[in-house]
């Protein structure tokens, strides 16, 4: 990614930091933060929690790509987001989340999309 404008850096540092908040909170639930002596396998089920380490490993790398400015971590992002989004919107029981998460995982999705347009964009100005 081409990150030359100073302000086209802080808004990938801002997108990073929300997917990092984002990934930590996903770890917090798989901790089990909010359950008590209940573990949370048993609380969600083996396959809900497979998928949601997956997710919250995915965005924590993708928020260190984000940081370092590395294509990989907006390609990662996109990926995760996308495919999490699609298995909730298919109605799998195995992906929760609430209202609030969805809101921030679409404007995330709608961020870096944002990013690889404006990337797009100051690739072409810079090459004519």
């Amino acid at each position: 990614m081409l990150c030359q404008a100073p302000n086209f850096s802080l808004y990938i540092r801002v997108v990073a930091i929300l997917a990092l908040i984002l990934g930590l909170s996903d770890a917090s639930r798989l901790l089990g933060i909010n359950l008590g002596a209940q573990s949370p396998i048993t609380a969600m089920g083996f396959s809900a929690f497979a998928f949601l380490a997956v997710f919250c490993l995915a965005k924590l790398f993708a928020a260190v790509g984000l940081w370092i400015k590395a294509s990989w971590g907006a390609v990662l992002l996109v990926g995760v987001i996308t495919l999490e989004l699609g298995l909730y919107l298919s109605g799998s029981p195995d992906v929760r989340m609430s209202m609030l998460g969805f809101g921030v995982r679409v404007v995330l999705l709608a961020a870096i999309v944002l990013i690889f347009g404006l990337s797009l964009r100051f690739a072409r100005a810079q090459a004519d």
